[in-house]
């Protein structure tokens, strides 16, 4: 193919978010297939994508050109953001002549990111051009630039001021950039463009400003701008594109351009001087900032052997191996790290997890193949003696395959910041950074971002979406879906608007949507990383972490090492849970590996709240497995997984002798005993190779790599390696092939023994505290979780079993968290968090926390509204706690304390005024005689003070609207919802009974028009969801509101863990509890009830006794039966209960 006379140097790629669609690959093979021996990729404001084009675009062997679209600001504006934070930009596009000028980029497009912005936009004053120029071309012109914006707005002697800066800035590198994409603005400033640039002797350079790959994308690509915008397709208003900004040919450039042939020429004029790309670097360590005259390698020794001699003082080598062998693995591993070159990386991950360690910052055991290092043990980097449980060093670092090594570092999530401060402050401010990540327009978000534009009805669109098979870990793409799903296929062939919306959605899936900070990768440098590479941040603050602009993938090949920095919540847990046994008491880090307690605990599959255990799978197979020691933690860790859970049944029946080990051969016995002849872990792969055929445990590591990439001819060869070597051994060639064959069906998914183990010892320690010191774990445990409230009902549902209390919600005893306190019979409970109730909010709570506890217990409700500003109260705030319950010592009554919230407001916030101007010195304090009136109210009845407890905590705490119906759902024959995956499981027959309060009805419309609804209600004992088909559903819907108590009936089945229900009946439960034979037991304390109480049954004839108790002197009382039978109905219960003069009524 000829070499194409025109070259594109304005291309958006997909990191121009949600305003370019070319994906970096494809811009490359739109340049290759137009013939272009060169492309320009400039993205507004950010070389998100420089690195990654040039390595695409060198192997396509296609010239890249790194540019930028910078934004700047204007200056006679001020620059200023208003009120609405949007600065007001001009743009300057610069691209690199060489490597200076990737620099100068680097550097621009850096500072305007981390100094000069202002809500989402980063823009530089133009001065800071200044001295940053060197190695750039600049292009100016263009109706987005300030010349071209001067020149439309007729400021003719202003433009040409513009232009003689620039000029100056980029002396023999300024281009006026003329562009023809059929816009008036374009067509307008045309004209005197040329004019200035011809009297300025500066070159034109024709550009199109390419924002999509074909013509046909035209109408996506303005949804996508629509997406960008906020704003609805039919918009008269909102920022639009003509046709014209797709990948042109040449020969359409050449002909837009006819007239003008000198501003195509110029393009590879152009192309010829920019002879710089980026390209990958080694991995630049930063020094170690602590060697005192020592080189890195002998640092590393110092404190690796310091470190094993203080875990030899400390007891905490392993009895049965000889020091020797500590010592001997030892000198191996720092040779082999020194001899790598990772001294340095050792040095400074031991240094932050030691300052952590030093400043009470809970530090993970350690995760990955990080753990099978002795080093890492001695530097204290991890809490695992790799020679006691077998881990190997060479699965962490293989000298025959010499790559990064990568610790993964847990830290407690509220305190990892602290480690990232010290490394900022011990490295440089400059030299740390996060890692970008990128959120993409993936197949469900595509969708219901389109069908808002098209401004297509929620549901319809909800509809489809459901249709897409929803994985995360394996997202499924639209296309695949559309292939695979039939009731989606048939909606896109039967219905025209649906078939736009999957027609454009599947032309922007994939592309970027936003740019944040990756959750847990730091990286450090060895100098200023702008020099390295561009910067980032997603916010205005410069004291929040910046972000490097490449990715995970591309982070690394710019030369930046990576660390792991990871917020692990269950170190948060151990740690609350630890300072309330009290440290003195518990070394978290000491604990003894064989608790009898704990053990017991595993075995009866009781995993609420610990680490990794806690799905009804894992409970099932603990249960059945029984475990007693540490090794069979690590294994179920490593077992309960999609494809090794096939060997769980195996490794029960051989733990429990029901089965006979098969260890292959007598040789293997040594590797395959710990786990009953089961290959479980990576790290046995490679010793099988090592002790039956000879390698190297290098070698073996790439025996293993080999088996999970599947490659034939690499496993033929391996396969050779593996019988030749086995041979020596004296095992036959067809033993050893089949034992071959065997070890590479489990290669594939063999796990990482070294991150098992790890992970195994957090599932211990939260094991052992939960069964050592359960009201710590749990108060830790809730305070972690206390914004999902679906675990907090099954950790209250935990403590009722135990018989630990949780205490409600109290303003003078309540802290923001859940806490351990001790009741008036010295038994421990836990005190309800008020920042666990809904709508108050952390920092609110604190505050109240700190005044309680600086000026005493509040004494009443005006003492609280007194000493609390408007940053603690609010109406809705107060209305929670009082739904809550958190105001029942200063008021039992909550009917009057609702009542009062708004004059409660009302004087906090009058009184607050009054002391700030200082009116009580003039006049005395006069706050007690403003303080309002309580209004006389009778309380809630007991249902509706029910029902408003659960609006605000998500439960139901202090009771169960079902408690009073406990008697008749025995008779009734009603299971409960914890119970049912037991149930299930077992198979029980026929129908299944449940009762509930109604939470929630989410009704849908199946692809077939017929509604259905999802049900979700609770009982005392848990939550349960059913499908309601669209029959049952029409004729009941009536019942199904919110807090109603109904009686279903339900078909069920378990799928996976998962309960299913289909209801097939459903009344109220008043009804069916008035149709069985109870009965009330009323205590009465005032005769004054008895009237009341009569009216109250008056007319309620049916099959229930009703007995009224009155107390007598001496502790003694008098019970009489009313004579005929009742109907006993729930609201009749309520209504009872209410009666002033009547203390208790409960079921007979």
């Amino acid at each position: 193919m000829p070499i194409a006379d025109f070259i594109h140097l304005k291309v958006r790629s997909a990191y121009s978010l949600t305003e370019g669609a070319n994906k970096v690959d494809k811009i490359v093979s739109l340049a290759k297939d137009a013939g272009m021996p060169a492309v320009a990729v400039t993205d507004r404001n950010n070389l998100f994508g420089a690195l990654e084009f040039s390595q695409y675009a060198a192997k396509a062997g296609i010239q890249p050109i790194v540019g930028v679209d910078l934004a700047l600001r204007r200056e006679e504006e001020g620059g200023v953001a208003s009120a609405s934070k949007l600065l007001t930009v001009d743009w300057l596009t610069l691209l690199a002549q060489n490597e200076d000028g990737y620099k100068n980029l680097m550097r621009l497009v850096s500072r305007a990111h981390l100094d000069f912005k202002v809500g989402s936009t980063a823009a530089l004053p133009f001065d800071e051009l200044v001295g940053q120029t060197e190695g750039l071309l600049a292009f100016s012109g263009s109706p987005a630039s300030a010349l071209g914006r001067l020149l439309g707005a007729g400021q003719g002697p202003a433009a040409e001021h513009q232009l003689d800066r620039l000029a100056r800035l980029f002396d023999g590198r300024l281009y006026l950039e003329v562009q023809r994409h059929g816009e008036d603005n374009e067509r307008r400033i045309e004209g005197p463009l040329i004019d200035l640039a011809y009297a300025k002797g500066l070159p034109l350079i024709g550009t199109n400003d390419v924002h999509y790959p074909k013509a046909a994308m035209h109408a996506a690509h303005d949804v996508l701008l629509c997406i960008e915008q906020g704003a609805h397709i039919d918009d008269p208003n909102r920022r639009r594109l003509t046709g014209e900004h797709y990948f042109k040919s040449a020969e359409q450039m050449r002909e837009v351009f006819a007239d003008l042939p000198e501003a195509c020429d110029n393009t590879l004029v152009v192309a010829q001087r920019c002879a710089y790309m980026p390209e990958p670097r080694k991995p630049i360590l930063p020094s170690y900032t602590k060697l005192k005259g020592r080189s890195e390698g002998e640092a590393l020794r110092d404190l690796a052997r310091g470190g094993l001699d203080e875990l030899r003082t400390l007891g905490r080598l392993a009895a049965d191996i000889e020091f020797s062998k500590y010592e001997e693995r030892l000198v191996y591993e720092l040779d082999m790290i020194e001899k790598m070159g990772f001294a340095g990386y050792f040095l400074i991950v031991a240094d932050f997890i030691q300052w952590a360690k030093d400043h009470d910052v809970p530090v993970g055991p350690g995760r990955g193949s990080g753990a099978g290092s002795l080093v890492a043990w001695s530097l204290k980097i991890t809490d695992l003696d790799p020679l006691r449980w077998g881990l190997l060093f060479e699965r962490f670092l293989n000298p025959e395959r010499v790559s990064m090594p990568d610790f993964d570092i847990d830290f407690c999530q509220d305190k990892r910041d602290r480690v990232i401060r010290y490394v900022r402050d011990e490295y440089g401010h400059d030299r740390v950074a996060a890692i970008i990540t990128f959120g993409k327009l993936q197949a469900r978000a595509v969708l219901r971002d389109v069908g808002r534009v098209l401004g297509m009805p929620y549901g319809q669109v909800d509809r489809i979406c459901k249709l897409v098979p929803n994985n995360p870990a394996n997202p499924v793409t639209l296309g695949k879906a559309l292939e695979t799903e039939d009731l989606l296929k048939e909606q896109y062939n039967a219905d025209e608007e649906i078939k736009r919306l999957i027609d454009l959605a599947l032309q922007l899936e994939g592309l970027f949507r936003n740019a944040s900070t990756h959750a847990a990768g730091v990286v450090i440098g060895d100098r200023p990383l702008d020099q390295l590479v561009p910067l980032f941040r997603d916010t205005e603050s410069k004291e929040s972490l910046p972000a490097t602009q490449f990715n995970m993938k591309w982070v690394e090949p710019a030369g930046l090492v990576k660390f792991d920095f990871l917020g692990l919540k269950t170190l948060t847990v151990i740690e609350k849970a630890c300072d309330f046994i009290g440290h003195d008491r518990i070394d978290i880090a000491k604990l003894p590996l064989d608790d009898r307690k704990t053990f017991e605990l595993l075995a009866r599959g009781d995993g609420s709240g610990v680490f990794q255990l806690e799905g009804n799978g894992m409970r099932d197979v603990l249960r059945k497995m029984k475990p007693d020691r540490f090794e069979d933690i690590i294994a179920v860790v490593a077992l309960y997984r999609p494809g090794p859970m096939e060997n769980i049944p195996s490794y029960i029946k051989r733990k429990h002798g029901e089965e006979e080990p098969d260890y292959l051969h007598p040789l293997l016995e040594g590797i395959l005993k710990e786990t009953y002849g089961i290959m479980i872990y990576q790290e046995q792969v490679m010793q099988i190779a090592q002790v039956l055929s000879g390698y190297s445990l290098g070698g073996a590591d790439l025996l293993r790599r080999a088996m999970g990439k599947k490659i034939q001819a690499e496993m033929d060869a391996q396969r050779a390696l593996f019988v030749e070597g086995a041979e020596k051994n004296n095992v036959r060639p067809d033993k050893a092939s089949s034992i071959f064959d065997q070890v590479n069906k489990f290669a594939g998914y063999g796990f990482n023994k070294s991150h098992a183990a790890a992970y195994a010892l957090v599932c211990y320690q939260t094991a052992y505290l939960k069964a050592n010191h359960p009201v710590e774990f749990f108060a830790a445990t809730m305070t972690l979780d206390m914004g999902n409230v679906e675990k907090l009902n099954g950790y209250r549902r935990d403590l009722d079993k135990i018989g630990v209390e949780l205490l409600p919600p109290d303003v003078n005893k309540s802290t923001a968290e859940f806490t351990v306190e001790k009741t008036e019979d010295g038994k421990k409970a836990i005190r309800y968090a008020l920042a666990a109730i809904k709508g108050v909010g952390k920092e609110a709570m604190s505050r109240l926390t700190e005044e309680r506890e600086e000026n005493g217990p509040f004494r009443d409700l005006f003492d609280f509204a007194e000493r609390l500003d408007q940053r603690v109260l609010n109406k809705r705030l107060l209305e929670s706690l009082v739904k809550a319950g958190a105001f029942d010592t200063l008021n039992k009554n909550r009917a009057q304390t609702f009542a009062a919230v708004e004059a409660l407001t009302r004087h906090s916030q009058a009184t607050h005024e009054s002391r700030g101007s200082n009116q009580n010195n003039l006049f005395g304090d006069d706050t007690a005689q403003r303080r309002p009136q309580l209004a006389k109210v009778p309380d809630w009845a007991p249902m509706e003070r029910l029902q408003n407890e659960f609006a605000a905590i998500g439960f139901y705490l202090s009771s169960h609207p079902l408690a009073s119906y406990e008697k008749s759902l025995q008779r009734l024959g009603v299971s409960r919802a914890a119970d049912l995956p037991a149930l299930l499981a077992r198979g029980t027959p026929g129908r299944i009974k449940l009762a509930g309060t109604v939470i929630d009805r989410m009704e849908r419309t199946s692809a077939k028009g017929n509604r259905f609804a999802f049900l979700q209600c609770s009982d005392q004992s848990g939550a349960f969801e059913c499908v309601m088909f669209s029959e049952l559903l029409s004729s009941k819907r009536n019942i199904l509101e919110a807090g109603q108590a109904i009686l279903i009936s339900v078909d069920g089945r378990l799928d996976g863990e998962q309960v299913k229900l289909t209801a097939q009946s459903v009344e109220k439960l008043e009804d069916a509890v008035a149709n069985s034979a109870a009965g009330l037991r009323i205590v009465i304390t005032d005769p004054m009830a008895l009237e009341a109480l009569r009216k109250a049954l008056e007319g309620k004839r049916g099959r229930g006794r009703v007995t009224l108790v009155v107390p007598m002197p001496e502790d003694s009382e008098a019970e009489i039966t009313l004579p005929g039978t009742y109907s006993i109905a729930g609201g009749l219960r309520d209504t009872i209960g209410s009666l002033q003069g009547v203390e208790n009524v409960e079921e007979i």
